[in-house]
């Protein structure tokens, strides 16, 4: 996946994204990687038009969130205490410290 950032942040600085750059970039994280790993994800990327890829992969991603949502409406709501009863609990929490 780190190879798959080096290459998002090549392209996003306008840099060729090549196994070189690739490389370098990894190098200067401090992670070394495989150069058949290089090599395959820069032949994976050859004639991919990365703005396009982002994008769709945004449409996707919030495409997906409604779903994601509606779980999270699904917990049951926190019953609101009336003023009344507010005022009764905190009476009462003073109330015991004096008796």
């Amino acid at each position: 996946m780190k190879d798959v950032y080096a290459a998002l942040l090549l392209h996003a600085a306008g840099q060729p994204i090549n196994e070189a750059n690739v490389e370098k970039v990894l190098k200067a994280a401090g992670v070394e990687e495989d150069k058949t790993k290089l090599k395959a994800l820069c032949a994976a990327l050859d004639g991919v038009n990365i703005e396009d890829a982002i994008k769709q992969a945004a449409v996707v991603q919030t495409a997906a969130a409604p779903a994601g949502e509606a779980k999270h409406d699904a917990k049951p709501a926190v019953e609101e205490k009336s003023e009344a009863e507010k005022e009764a609990e905190a009476s009462a929490g003073l109330a015991s410290l004096f008796g």
